[in-house]
């Protein structure tokens, strides 16, 4: 099955487009969905392709990451992230001065650190 990024989805309007991984624009109608879904622009899918009156069209669409809960999608105050990032500083720099030492982290610790960062991430792009 081909697979590609929503490009962008109108849910009043219950139709979008998919970028498809070989370069295809392909046209997204609501009814392909799963029941309640409305994806976000990026989101990475995979689906069937026919001709449809205006081209291809995407069927049976799914989604291959998760979508983000209600909960996620709502950002923390600025006041509440400028602290989160200032205390990731100076977790950071204690890493950098270990890494200048010649001295990597252990593995659970690294694990940590990379969850640390992937979470702050996330939250700075919801």
């Amino acid at each position: 099955m081909p697979t590609g990024k929503v490009k962008w989805f109108d849910a009043e309007r219950g139709f979008g487009f998919i970028a498809s991984d070989e370069g295809d624009e392909v046209f997204l109608h609501a009814s392909a969905l799963p029941e309640g879904v409305v994806p976000k622009p990026g989101s990475k899918v995979e689906f069937g392709v026919a001709d449809g009156r205006r081209g291809p069209q995407a069927l049976q669409v799914s989604l291959l990451e998760p979508v983000a809960s209600v909960a996620r999608t709502q950002r923390k105050p600025a006041e509440d992230m400028a602290v989160i990032v200032e205390d990731l500083i100076k977790v950071l720099d204690r890493v950098g001065n270990d890494l200048r030492r010649g001295r990597y982290p252990d593995r659970s610790t690294g694990q940590k650190y990379a969850s640390l960062l992937r979470a702050v991430a996330t939250d700075l792009e919801a």
